[in-house]
C-alpha cells in the first residue's frame, strides 16, 4: 500500500511528495487551479496549507483532497497496473 511520508508545497502549485518506498518527486497542479473545486487554491496561502491524511491523501480544508496513489502514478509516470498486481489479475481473470 502506498503511503505519503512527507510533502511540501512549493512554487507555482508544485508539491513535493515523499512515499513510504522512498519514491519521491514533485506534481505540477497549477493546471487545477481556479477550476470547480480548486478555484480555493486561487490564494496561494490556502494551496499551501494541506495536510496529509493518514498517508493516503493531501488535503486542504474539508473541499479537497487528492488521492495518494493517483499522484504517486504522475510522479513515476507508471500505469496502475504497473504499480498494482492485483489489477493485473483482475484482468487476465475476467
Amino acid at each position: 500500500m502506498l503511503k505519503i511520508s512527507s510533502a511540501k508545497a512549493l512554487s507555482d502549485y508544485k508539491i513535493w511528495i515523499q512515499y513510504s518506498d522512498e519514491i519521491e518527486g514533485e506534481v505540477d497542479l497549477s493546471h487545477l487551479v481556479g477550476k470547480g473545486v480548486f478555484s480555493i487554491w486561487k490564494d496561494m496561502d490556502v494551496f499551501q496549507d494541506f495536510r496529509i491524511e493518514n498517508g493516503r491523501s493531501l488535503a486542504w480544508s474539508n473541499e479537497v483532497d487528492l488521492c495518494a496513489d493517483a499522484l504517486y502514478l504522475e510522479i513515476t509516470g507508471k500505469t496502475p497496473e504497473e504499480i498494482f498486481s492485483k489489477l493485473k489479475m483482475e484482468d487476465v481473470n475476467a
